[in-house]
């Protein structure tokens, strides 16, 4: 039996979380530089209330009636465990489909009311926000700010209000409250909540493990070429350029998973830029000079390394339209060393940003421009959370309730740990970058925005392309994906994958799982090519393969050393810069 000393640690324990989690419900409605500022969207539903009264008394209405009728219907005897659908549209115990309240301590009396009026007026406040009379803008974002306070306000999230967690803290007697605070105050430092294992891996032991070495660097990238793992190779090598918002090894996770390992066994030689995770006094690093300092740097490098006029590219998400930046402002100076280009869920034409949207505005921009003026770094653990919100049940709140009012250890995930290896950015580059991408869409305008001193045409990008959309992408929705077309001038080939935006991406050819579509009819309806395009089972890998081996060139054989044309090994792969974490930053910025 417990002692007294120990219920009060128990109890402490509790109310030490729950004052944690109270703060993380209103966090997304504080204002700041680098918050989503409520205020604004709550004013134009203050008087679309006083606009139109009878639209907002007829949802309180349903509302109330639909409370009584639960009511009623809980305290009837065995309703919770044997009431089917309710007429009145109330949710019912016994057929709740909802996975936070799916477990048999919720059918209690007590806890299925909890559950069941929350969903109620979770509805209430989607009802009320998606009717309300708002410009475009502001109704995305008041539909966002809803089900963040919904997400957030879940009964399952607390430790009072969630049975599965009390009957747990009495079982162990407040063990697994003890370990749940000791989880929080792990957590807390890092400002995030953890959704993996952190011990389960390691860049360089178990991630990231793919043999190569480091032949180039700079202030602001590593240039990584890997060993060959075939007796010859095609001609032309291909770069990769990652996202610089996360690690490169995304790309090079595990051997199995490991999009670098399956394209060095098909014959490529290939090559890898390792952004580096900018310390607070590279803070003026614009995004010319991610341009010019890593790819161009990292194109030229990696040609005269192989002895090629012409070699192959890659990029994914932000990497992508880095790349294309890249190759225009190369076809600019009359220069052409790309023979083929691949995508991956890239924006170029940023016509709809998706939910991202809600976070960019006219003041946001200002407000970061005002706040970068003299350098700084943004935080990568700001955009860590920021992507995570999109998703905050699956990636915030399901953690927050296992690690914390649970106590348990998240399992071991190669992605997750990933995820979570946050990277800041230089704050000039990312003040250049929402404004002409996110808030105005410069970038698919030719000449509308110079880049490396040259006006930026990207379609002047008239080699062969190998577009990739994910299907469930909340990041780079699939259709904006598809907007880039009409920009490219050579010969397309687009592909959309199932699943989001990295498990899209990254799905091993070994798995089997999923599907892709292709040859869809060409157009600029993205539904129209989508309705031609045929179904294949599986990884879209070994279809991106083939599409490679055509631009490949002839084949030669393979290097017996890294490096070459001046260029020597620095250091093993995946290198330092890499392993690198995010410095602590000054809480101001």
């Amino acid at each position: 039996m417990a002692s007294a000393s120990d219920t009060q640690q128990t109890f402490q324990a509790l109310a030490d979380i729950q004052q944690h989690l109270l703060a993380a419900v209103a966090k997304p409605f504080r204002q700041g530089a680098g918050s989503l500022d409520a205020s604004a969207t709550l004013q134009q539903l203050a008087r679309d209330y006083t606009r139109d009264p009878v639209r907002w008394q007829r949802l309180q209405q349903s509302w109330y009636e639909q409370q009584w009728m639960l009511w009623k219907k809980l305290t009837s005897p065995g309703v919770a465990a044997t009431d089917g659908v309710m007429n009145d549209g109330a949710p019912d115990a016994s057929t709740i489909t909802d996975r936070r309240f799916r477990a048999p301590e919720w059918r209690e009396p007590y806890f299925a009311w909890l559950s069941q009026s929350y969903l109620i007026t979770s509805r209430w406040l989607e009802s009320a926000a998606g009717g309300a009379a708002l410009d475009p803008h502001e109704k995305k974002k008041a539909a966002f700010l809803v089900r963040q306070w919904i997400d957030a306000a879940s009964p399952a999230n607390f430790g009072w209000s969630n049975p599965e967690a009390i009957k747990l803290a009495a079982e162990t007697e407040g063990a697994s409250l003890a370990r749940g605070l000791q989880n929080l105050r792990n957590d807390l430092p890092k400002g995030m909540v953890s959704m993996t294992d952190e011990t389960a891996f390691e860049v360089g032991r178990n991630l990231a493990i793919t043999p190569g070495a480091v032949v180039y660097e700079n202030e602001l990238m590593q240039l990584i070429q890997y060993r060959p793992a075939t007796d010859s190779v095609y001609e032309r090598p291909l770069l990769m350029v990652p996202p610089c918002i996360n690690k490169f090894y995304v790309l090079d996770l595990q051997p199995d998973n490991s999009l670098v390992r399956h394209a060095v066994e098909q014959g490529h030689t290939v090559f890898m830029v390792s952004w580096r995770n900018v310390p607070a006094g590279m803070g003026k690093v614009t995004w010319d000079d991610y341009v010019s300092e890593g790819v161009i740097t990292a194109i030229n490098a990696v040609g005269k390394i192989r002895g090629v006029k012409k070699i192959n590219a890659l990029g994914f998400c932000v990497g992508g339209t880095l790349l294309a930046t890249a190759i225009a402002v190369l076809r600019a100076r009359r220069k052409n060393p790309v023979a083929s280009i691949t995508l991956l869920a890239t924006m170029l034409d940023f016509c709809d940003t998706g939910e991202l949207s809600v976070f960019i505005d006219k003041a946001y921009v200002e407000n970061r421009e005002r706040q970068f003026r003299d350098g700084g770094v943004l935080p990568g653990r700001e955009l860590a959370i920021t992507f995570a919100s999109l998703r905050a049940n699956d990636l915030i709140w399901n953690y927050v309730v296992n690690n914390y009012l649970k106590g348990k250890t998240p399992p071991p995930f190669d992605l997750l740990h990933w995820n979570s290896d946050s990277t800041h950015l230089p704050g000039a580059m990312y003040a250049w970058y929402v404004r002409n991408t996110y808030l105005e869409n410069n970038l698919k305008t030719p000449g509308k925005v110079s880049v490396c001193g040259v006006p930026l045409d990207l379609t002047r990008l008239d080699m062969p392309a190998y577009l990739l959309a994910t299907r469930e992408d909340h990041i780079v929705p699939w259709k904006t994906a598809y907007a880039s077309t009409p920009l490219l001038q050579g010969q397309q080939t687009f592909v959309l994958a199932a699943s989001g935006h990295i498990a899209g991406v990254i799905n091993p050819a070994s798995s089997g799982r999923r599907n892709f579509w292709t040859d869809g009819a060409a157009g600029l309806d993205a539904d129209a090519w989508l309705a031609g395009a045929t179904s294949h089972p599986g990884s879209w890998w070994k279809h991106w393969c083939a599409w490679l081996a055509r631009h490949g060139g002839k084949k030669i054989t393979a290097p017996a050393a890294p490096g070459g044309a001046g260029y020597t090994v620095i250091e093993a792969a995946p290198g330092r810069y890499v392993r690198a974490k995010a410095e602590p930053l000054d809480p101001s910025q």
